[in-house]
């Protein structure tokens, strides 16, 4: 069981950073004006900072994981990530991203992909 909490750790983690980064992008000013960077654009780049941070914390976690596991046997749960992110990018208004019955199309041929291939 303390593989899974590797797996499950790492793919939140990445998850979370994809989310962090999404928010954090349009918010950024233009790079030429990076030397005038306002006190507005701090937050965004913290957010941003913090995703890069999330994903190198996920790695640590998918180096554990694959201590406990073989590669053929966890890698696949990685795609849980694209699930979550376009859930939660859907579902909450601050991401602006719209929903679309192809994407939950996709979303569903991954979870019955992966349930072909854990289960």
């Amino acid at each position: 069981m303390k593989g899974y909490q590797w797996v499950t750790c790492s793919v939140l983690l990445v998850s979370a950073a994809q989310l962090m980064m999404r928010w954090a992008m349009p918010r950024l000013p233009d790079v030429s004006n990076l030397i005038s960077l306002p006190a507005v654009a701090l937050s965004p780049a913290l957010l941003l900072l913090a995703g890069l941070g999330a994903y190198g914390v996920s790695m640590l976690c998918w180096i554990r994981a694959l201590h406990y596991f073989p590669l053929n046997r966890v890698y696949p749960l990685l795609s849980l990530s694209y699930v979550l992110v376009w859930l939660v990018a859907v579902c909450l208004p601050g991401f602006h991203e719209a929903f679309s019955w192809h994407s939950l199309a996709g979303v569903v041929i991954i979870v019955f992909g992966l349930l072909c291939i854990v289960i």
